[in-house]
């Protein structure tokens, strides 16, 4: 009797509920077995998932790899893709080998590097590729000395973590003071420069922040999304573009090509994301993500399915209909929001205590060991 290939995602992004339905519409008509954990009782992959549990809360990294080998020993998993801890289990995969689990993630190293956006984008501009002015800033006349200069360029400066995902802790600095206009209609991404040299002032350390500071560069944004087998070869990207509520794709070899050059010197395997904006009008790197996108099932727009030839190059088969020509992209289109179904509530009971802790973690709860719930469904179609 044949077993069914056991595919383990740790705790993710509610859109890969979509990323599993791909999984399943393999046209190997390979039988899947699906497992998805998550602190969120109410995450949509649980629900998409075959076997659901919840995760351990406040484990360390160290502690998490440990809770995920034993997972990995007691299911079967044979295909780890990890979002949570990424690297610290890409820094033990030889471990997870010996399990009999291969994990799908870039090398820890590149993984560390893409962590912290300052010293990536000096590597990346040593490889020749096109980054943005950039400063790393630390305090208040770090930051306005940095300010000065975008500012004599003509730009118009903004600020992020060096270490941080998506949008978190972007803002673009205004020289309008605050009023109570800014009060009014929706949320803006701008805040007065005087408030936050203000803030950075008063703060009690000396050197209190750690960010990235550059010009705030145009849209569209063009997001690649990029497949490579395990020694970093690309193997298929397809550029999605971002205006407004606007979608669409693009192969336009202004983003691919620096995207190959990139995955291939910085060996991203298996399913990454390269993110560009615009300044003065060429294409520059802003981001880049060692994990698939949230809106990787998009592709299937294109005629293509990456989440499940990730999933063939994980296992040594070559995959088949990753490639995109121009007359296969998908047609423009927009996203709204959609019902989806809620999962089961008949999760594991996290018991009281749980022996992969360190320290004051050791009194965070655990999911009772030996114990899964079964919680298969539909899919939603993907937009």
């Amino acid at each position: 009797m044949n077993h069914p290939l056991r595919i383990w995602l740790n705790r993710t992004y509610a859109e890969n509920a979509f990323f599993i339905g791909l999984l399943r519409e393999n046209r190997d008509n390979v039988e899947l077995e699906i497992h998805a954990s998550h602190i969120d009782a109410d995450s949509p992959v649980l629900r998409a998932a075959d076997v659901s549990s919840l995760e351990p809360e406040q484990l360390s990294p160290a502690a998490y790899v440990e809770f995920a080998l034993d997972y990995c020993t007691r299911h079967g998993i044979q295909l780890f893709l990890p979002r949570l801890h990424q690297y610290a289990v890409a820094a033990r995969r030889e471990d997870f080998a010996a399990v009999g689990t291969t994990v799908l993630s870039p090398p820890s190293e590149a993984i560390e590097l893409f962590s912290d956006k300052a010293t990536a984008y000096g590597k990346l501009a040593a490889a020749g590729l096109p980054v943005p002015p950039w400063w790393r800033v630390q305090d208040a006349d770090e930051l306005l000395a940095a300010v000065e200069e975008i500012e004599a360029a003509g730009d118009k400066p903004c600020l992020k973590p060096v270490s941080g995902a998506g949008g978190e802790g972007f803002r673009v600095l205004s020289r309008n003071p605050f009023s109570l206009a800014r009060l009014a209609g929706a949320p803006s991404w701008y805040v007065p420069l005087e408030l936050v040299v203000r803030a950075l002032e008063d703060a009690p350390e000396e050197r209190p922040v750690d960010w990235l500071v550059m010009p705030h560069l145009a849209g569209p944004e063009v997001s690649v999304d990029c497949l490579a087998d395990a020694d970093g070869r690309l193997r298929g990207a397809v550029g999605r573009s971002k205006e407004g509520r606007r979608r669409g794709f693009t192969l336009d070899p202004a983003y691919l090509e620096p995207t190959g050059l990139l995955v291939e010197t910085f060996g991203l395997a298996y399913l990454t994301n390269v993110q560009f904006r615009h300044h003065h009008g060429v294409p520059m790197l802003l981001d880049i993500n060692t994990r698939p996108s949230g809106g990787l099932h998009q592709l299937s727009r294109c005629g293509v399915n990456f989440p499940w030839a990730a999933m063939q190059l994980a296992l040594g088969r070559e995959p088949t209909d990753i490639t995109v020509g121009p007359g296969s992209l998908g047609d423009d289109y927009t996203l709204i929001s959609t019902p989806y179904p809620t999962p089961a509530r008949q999760l594991p009971i996290p018991a009281p205590r749980h022996p992969y802790a360190e320290g004051a973690a050791a009194q965070a709860p655990m999911p009772a060991q030996g114990t899964v719930t079964q919680v298969t469904g539909i899919i939603a179609e993907s937009v």
